[in-house]
């Protein structure tokens, strides 16, 4: 009978619903280990457990140069990123250490969606603002929002997310410009395709699907606050730093930006001093939006097919 192989599990929405998978590691003959971790590991953290480990299934932890030197060095094959997202993920090196590795593409794109599409519904009527002066004050708040129907919408990355994301705005009636360099048609999906940042102050609202690489961070910038609609709306469900959260925090501060709901930030968990705190009717998450019980179950099966997969060939 063949060793069994140990793999260390960081990914926190895994983590989660943890024991459901029991039975599929040991299905596979593989043993696992649950991290102590609520958002990432340390580079020190993950050089000292990993050489332990067979295989590892990464959240949005630092899987960096030097942490797969450490864990190649000791017993690590196989690497497999939990989600679509790759840019904590040096691959690169992963390949030089001859390292099985991958991330589990094309998924999370209607749960992500799902989220944008909240997120839009929320600036655009205040619905958090007015829950919180309810629960916390008492208060019977009305302030008049704005209608979704004929609302001008900017969508910055036409991948996975960024279509299901076109195709919830356009149900809403909303008119959908693409913002991407590698834009394809799709059938059905009545948006239009522009150069970006061309047309921004005719957009009432901004929404950000894009991964992060070279090309996309900081796309907004505070160059771009004289050019953006006075009022207008902005959310991020892509990767923080794919927005400059200084450029958000000036926007607020000279009226040009109406509000932000965020999923991801430059800086996560948001520090407790960050400005973007002081504005009442910003949404925030908690780099969340893949999080469903549907998705998690759905994903984590597909990762751990696939290290099993990579360890039994190795």
């Amino acid at each position: 009978m063949s060793e069994r192989k140990n793999i260390l599990v960081t990914c926190p929405p895994m983590l989660g619903l943890i024991e459901e998978f029991a039975g599929d590691f040991d299905a596979k003959g593989l043993d696992f280990t649950a991290a102590p971790v609520v958002q990432v590991m340390s580079e020190a953290e993950l050089i000292d457990m990993l050489p332990a480990y067979d295989g590892w299934i990464i959240g949005d932890d630092p899987a960096t140069a030097d942490v797969l030197e450490a864990g190649a060095a000791g017993k690590l094959r196989a690497i497999v990123k939990w989600g679509v997202g790759v840019d904590n993920v040096d691959f690169d090196a992963a390949n030089r250490l001859c390292l099985h590795s991958t991330n589990t593409p094309g998924v999370f794109g209607k749960e992500v969606a799902d989220l944008a599409m909240n997120y839009v519904g929320a600036l655009a009527r205040q619905s958090f603002y007015i829950d919180r002066e309810i629960r916390q004050n008492c208060s019977w708040p009305k302030p008049a929002g704005i209608s979704l129907a004929g609302k001008k919408v900017g969508l910055i990355g036409f991948g996975d997310i960024g279509r299901n994301t076109a195709r919830r705005m356009l149900s809403a009636d909303m008119e959908v410009t693409v913002y991407d360099p590698f834009f394809e048609a799709v059938e059905g999906l009545h948006v239009t395709p522009a150069q970006w940042p061309t047309g921004l102050s005719k957009l009432d609202f901004l929404v950000f699907t894009a991964p992060l690489n070279n090309h996309t961070r900081h796309m907004f910038h505070r160059g771009l606050l004289d050019r953006v609609k006075p009022g207008v709306r902005i959310v991020n469900v892509g990767r923080g730093p794919v927005v400059e959260e200084q450029a958000l925090i000036d926007g607020l501060q000279r009226g040009v930006i109406h509000s932000v709901g965020l999923d991801v930030f430059e800086v996560e968990p948001l520090p407790v001093d960050s400005p973007l705190r002081d504005y009442p009717y910003n949404v925030f998450g908690s780099h969340n939006g893949s999080n469903t019980i549907d998705a998690v179950e759905r994903v984590s099966r597909m990762a751990i097919d696939i290290i099993a997969g990579f360890l039994q060939n190795d």
